[in-house]
């Protein structure tokens, strides 16, 4: 029993890690492959790229074409992926409409930076909401960062530490159109510039595993030849 019990525990943790698209350590591997390890020139360099929509969140948009693929194929492939993708943890789905065609999810990756200043740390989460619409022969997406997902550890920085006193973890959210680059009045500037590339990294990842899904679909064998 004891065996069986540690068994389905291990198959629990197998299905929870490969659930996750990528951590931060692989995610920030992958960003300084693509844009270097000066987290604050990739930033500047990327502003031309970025878009603040109407209620000032970070927006990119794709259109994939499938015109081989009708609605009801594309729904089924891309309802197995987000399953598959955001069904644990902190990663869920929060739509999903097959009638509307229209799949929206709320990603994670944890500490996508981090800072110990003085006084406090902060350690920054992304936390992007994720829409596909669905169409006969083309989806799109939408990835959208409103805010990051802040957390801070007062008195947990420097100074803390050394003066030996217990810190307290708050949460904040930091608005995207206060950070740099979009702001120059950043007092968390080097933090901000690394959320960015990592945020923007994270959105490359995710289209790309859309679009992968939807021209090859997600284990290979969607298909009617079985």
């Amino acid at each position: 029993m004891k065996k069986l019990f540690l068994c389905a525990v291990m198959l629990l943790l197998a299905i929870g890690v490969n659930a996750q698209i990528m951590r931060a350590e692989e995610l920030e591997k992958y960003a300084k492959e693509k844009y270097g390890e000066k987290w604050y020139d990739a930033a500047k360099s990327l502003t031309s790229q970025l878009q603040l929509d109407k209620n000032k969140a970070l927006t990119y948009t794709q259109v994939i074409e499938a015109p081989e693929k009708t609605k009801t194929q594309l729904y089924v492939i891309l309802n197995y992926w987000y399953s598959n993708t955001f069904g644990s943890g902190k990663s869920v789905i929060q739509l999903n409409d097959k009638e509307a065609g229209v799949i929206i999810a709320k990603g994670n990756v944890d500490a996508i930076a981090s800072h110990t200043g003085g006084a406090n740390s902060y350690t920054v989460n992304l936390t992007p909401i994720i829409k596909t619409d669905i169409k006969d022969g083309k989806v799109r997406i939408t990835y959208t960062i409103p805010f990051y997902n802040v957390d801070i550890k007062i008195g947990g920085g420097f100074l803390g530490g050394m003066s030996g006193s217990r810190a307290t973890l708050t949460e904040e959210n930091w608005p995207i159109d206060q950070c740099f680059p979009f702001t120059e009045k950043d007092s968390h500037k080097k933090t901000s510039a690394k959320a960015l590339v990592m945020a923007h990294a994270y959105s490359n990842v995710i289209m790309d595993k859309i679009e992968e899904a939807v021209k090859h679909g997600v284990a290979g064998n969607e298909n009617d030849n079985w």
